[in-house]
């Protein structure tokens, strides 16, 4: 039953009747001009619609007139018994103890993240009765102590089932604050969201599927290269492991000579990807004068064995050398272009490096002498730049160290 304005101001009272097959009736009933008509236009479309229809007596004479029941509280139980399900199922809630304080910050801010003062607000609203601000500003002392974050990473470890041959996977990233305030532990850094407020660095330790098992926190300010052995060394720390139960597998962004020096000091195996540095190892020479003018294979793997001396502070390494065609083809497109740009520059033609477009005139020392370009043996005979570096005719190869074990290529 519908009501529908009609073109004189009247209100016209119909019955639309509906079909299993989707066809439609409308009967009209009449149009009403004041409230007592539609009243009564209205009890006729009810009668007429429960016609034929039998009531069911349920022996009370009259609905008693009572307000409605005030609601005294709310609660999102669904939610909430969920997510306590799931801390504990993750064991949390063994590892901190039963901390209802820390439990309730928790699930607060996966239902709203915010701040701990209004998580107590979403607290309230799912029903549970949080303690004061008081009480959760005097436990935060008590759950950044590096026990208590131990204690967790345990608990991760456990529900994955850390065992000898797991995968980790270890990054870095940065969480910046609404505020110019600078701190001795919030400061301005290399951002990578190319924030210009004071930040924090964050390392995060997570299984092949991306579960978190690790998460330390360091300076804004801090190089990601020196965040990887503190995270590693209270991750061991947290799970009793000895040194040698630990694998560091590491690119070159993570690679620092200061790190070489840290994971042998600290006893960590490890397999690093490295780029070539100045000098042309032995082993690449010795290839070269065995193979003149032949192009090596694609993926040709080259191992050297580098055993410590008496004065080495290190362990035996093994380094393997991989040649790739297509880094070679790149690293050739770019001497090629460099020797353009050179020879634009003898030639006086060069753009200036100032704002201005127009090209600036060089002066031109007298020649000596033609050129002839140099050709390299390991890349195939490509002529390359006479003043070519060793580490510019090698830079196809990728050499990987590894301590007491092996060295991979980096690609």
């Amino acid at each position: 039953m519908r009501t529908v304005k009609t073109a004189s101001g009247a209100t016209a009272v119909q019955i639309v009747w509906s079909s299993t097959r989707g066809s439609h009736k409308i009967e009209h009933l009449g149009s009403a001009h004041d409230e007592q008509q539609l009243a009564a236009l209205r009890g006729a479309g009810e009668e007429k619609i429960a016609a034929g229809q039998t009531a069911l007596d349920l022996g009370v004479d009259g609905m008693p007139q009572v307000d409605p029941l005030p609601i005294t509280a709310s609660r999102m139980a669904a939610l909430w018994d969920a997510l306590v399900g799931a801390y504990r199922l993750l064991g949390f809630d063994t590892a901190t103890g039963g901390d209802a304080v820390f439990r309730d910050l928790v699930l607060a801010r996966i239902i709203e993240p915010t701040s701990k003062l209004d998580s107590l607000r979403v607290l309230e609203a799912v029903g549970q009765d949080p303690a004061s601000y008081r009480t959760v500003t005097r436990r935060l002392r008590e759950f950044a102590k590096p026990a208590w974050r131990q204690a967790l990473s345990a608990a991760c470890a456990d529900h994955v089932g850390i065992g000898p041959a797991t995968l980790l996977l270890y990054d870095v990233t940065t969480l910046y604050f609404e505020t110019a305030a600078e701190n001795e532990f919030r400061k301005p850094g290399f951002s990578k969201e190319r924030r210009l407020e004071p930040q924090i660095t964050v390392g995060l330790l997570t299984d092949p599927a991306g579960f978190p098992l690790q998460i330390e926190a360091f300076e804004g300010n801090r190089a990601e290269t020196t965040t990887m052995l503190p995270t590693i060394a209270a991750f061991t720390a947290a799970h009793q492991l000895e040194s040698g139960q630990v694998t560091v597998v590491a690119d070159a962004g993570m690679v620092s000579a200061a790190n070489k020096q840290a994971l042998e000091a600290a006893g960590l195996r490890f397999i690093l990807g490295e780029r070539l540095g100045a000098s042309v190892p032995w082993i690449i020479d010795d290839w070269r004068r065995r193979h003149p003018g032949q192009e090596p294979d694609d993926q040709l793997v080259l191992t050297q064995p580098m055993p410590a001396g008496p004065a080495d502070k290190r362990r035996d390494h093994v380094v393997y050398y991989q040649y790739r065609a297509a880094r070679a083809r790149r690293t050739l497109k770019g001497i090629d272009e460099q020797i353009i740009k050179a020879q634009k520059a003898v030639d006086g033609t060069i753009r200036s490096s100032g704002t201005g477009s127009s090209p600036s005139k060089m002066p031109r020392r007298p020649s000596t002498g033609t050129s002839k370009p140099a050709t390299e043996p390991w890349l195939g005979g490509r002529p390359t730049s006479p003043t070519s570096t060793p580490r510019q005719q090698i830079s196809s190869s990728a050499p990987t160290t590894s301590s007491g074990g092996s060295r991979r290529p980096s690609g």
